[in-house]
């Protein structure tokens, strides 16, 4: 696929998807971004660019309710592309935690799948994701001390709300490499999945989520991420709002008349 395929109206780039492409699978209602630069796939900063309009442009795409962000081989992504750092400019640099925090902005669920080397960039990303499922081989690492640097796409940020300062800073002023288990045991991964069966739980989790509302789904991911950094009694307010305005919604008399019905909802994101 070419991002122009995307009919995405901010493309200025490249009509070449650089390290990455793009399947849509209209029947199941699916996106899936998968990075294929082997072996590592790392990013480079024309793909993190790219990579941002890709998911606004799958977020305006109807057809699709849930994005998967995963790669090909045994590693996710080792991480960016270092010499790619002193050649941008300073502008252009300011703008990578902007595109790194594409899925987190983006409307509908997202799914990292992560496998192998998850550095970095790769790291970032996927906290920047929904749901992260890992497997025993993942390792996760925010290595810029090793350069001289900090993370910069919000890495050390969203894992500190994860997982606290003590062992935030343990991972990033140390380098750190957490393994799978650990990151779900830390509650960093939602699932932690045999590497064999990671395609299989990622395509379950897919499934599981199409089967909610996508009106529903989108208040809540909306509301959990407005009010995370706000007072208990003001997210207790605006969960209120939500509540009463999805009252209203053709979703949830369905909703309704379903569970008295007792049989399967059919939701319409209404």
């Amino acid at each position: 696929m070419n991002l122009s395929d995307l009919q995405h109206p901010a493309i200025t780039l490249s009509s070449e998807l650089d390290g990455f492409r793009v399947e849509i699978d209209a029947k199941g209602e699916r996106a899936d971004i998968v990075l294929n630069r082997p072996p590592f796939n790392v990013i480079s900063m024309l793909q993190r660019e790219q990579l941002r309009i890709t998911f606004e442009a799958l977020d305006a795409n109807d057809a699709v309710r849930v994005i998967v962000l995963r790669s090909e081989g045994d590693h996710f992504s080792s991480g960016g592309n270092i010499k790619g750092f002193l050649e941008a400019t300073p502008e252009h640099v300011a703008k990578l935690a902007w595109n790194i925090a594409a899925p987190a902005r983006c409307s509908k669920p997202v799914i990292a799948a992560n496998r192998g080397y998850c550095f970095g960039v790769g790291f970032e990303i996927s906290l920047a994701c929904d749901f992260r499922l890992v497997t025993p081989t993942t390792l996760y690492a925010l290595p810029e001390q090793k350069l001289g640097q900090i993370p910069g796409s919000g890495g050390s940020a969203r894992l500190q709300k994860m997982v606290g300062i003590t062992r935030t800073k343990d991972i990033v002023m140390r380098s750190r490499r957490i393994l799978g288990q650990q990151a779900y045991e830390w509650g960093v991964a939602t699932a932690l999945v045999p590497d064999a069966e990671l395609e299989q739980a990622t395509d379950q989790l897919v499934d599981e989520l199409r089967s909610f509302s996508p009106l529903a789904q989108r208040t809540a991911k909306k509301l959990l991420n407005d009010t995370e950094d706000s007072p208990l009694t003001v997210a207790i307010e605006l969960e209120g709002h939500c509540y009463s305005r999805l009252r209203s919604s053709e979703d949830f008399r369905e909703g309704v008349e379903a569970f008295h019905d007792k049989r399967a909802p059919k939701f319409v994101g209404l």
